[in-house]
């Protein structure tokens, strides 16, 4: 039997965390759930593989609670937004979240972008490239920097995958949002900026000039040295 991947639930909304929780677990997943950042922080622990979080919680907020679990680990974080805020949007994508969706939430687009998420890691017959000291084995997803495992977030890894895949080839943000994120529509190059601003962070020695991911004002991102 295929294992079901567990999403921790964290919403303040009574209704809402129960509407969602039972909506989900009609989709096949295992819930555990939370009311608040702390609780949910406590309950990491539980082989959580995916975290749907609220971002206006009492106490710890959602960006408080998205920065301490990007400092613990890699868990994937789909953000939900009460409106489609720029500011909040970018603050919540820049703490660390992978994607987002903006509330009131239709349950089939909350299991469409889990189910996105979690394919990032899926594995697949590939190769290992060396670019310098950077080295992506893609059979294995890993991808390491002078010898040290470097901890990615599946989408992180994705986006890497996806750029070093065609080296010096120039991709827009609607290509890396249709490849990396699985949306079918466009427009919404603010979640493309921010993870490569999170990965640029962990792959460059200087992320403010960086020699892996380009940025080509005007068109997009290239995979570099080239």
């Amino acid at each position: 039997m295929t294992p079901v991947p567990r999403v921790l639930l964290i919403e303040d909304d009574d209704s809402v965390r129960s509407g969602l929780e039972l909506a989900l677990r009609r989709q096949g997943h295992d819930v555990v759930t939370a009311s608040t950042g702390e609780q949910g922080l406590q309950r990491l622990d539980d082989h959580v593989e995916i975290i749907v979080l609220d971002l206006m919680l009492p106490g710890i907020d959602g960006f408080e609670v998205c920065r301490r679990v990007r400092a613990r680990g890699s868990v994937p974080i789909i953000m939900l937004t009460a409106r489609n805020d720029d500011i909040d949007v970018v603050s919540g994508l820049e703490a660390g979240a992978d994607d987002y969706v903006v509330k009131p939430v239709l349950p089939r687009v909350l299991d469409a972008r889990i189910g996105a998420v979690l394919r990032r890691g899926e594995r697949r017959a590939g190769t290992v490239d060396s670019f310098g000291d950077l080295v992506i084995d893609r059979s294995a997803l890993s991808v390491t920097k002078g010898g040290s495992q470097l901890g990615l977030t599946p989408t992180e890894l994705r986006l890497v995958l996806e750029l070093s895949g065609s080296p010096s080839q120039v991709f827009s943000r609607e290509q890396l949002l249709r490849a990396v994120w699985g949306h079918d529509y466009l427009g919404d190059s603010r979640i493309v900026d921010a993870c490569v601003q999170r990965l640029r962070a962990k792959v460059e020695d200087t992320p403010s000039e960086p020699v892996y991911i380009q940025t080509v004002r005007g068109f997009g991102y290239r995979f570099g040295p080239v």
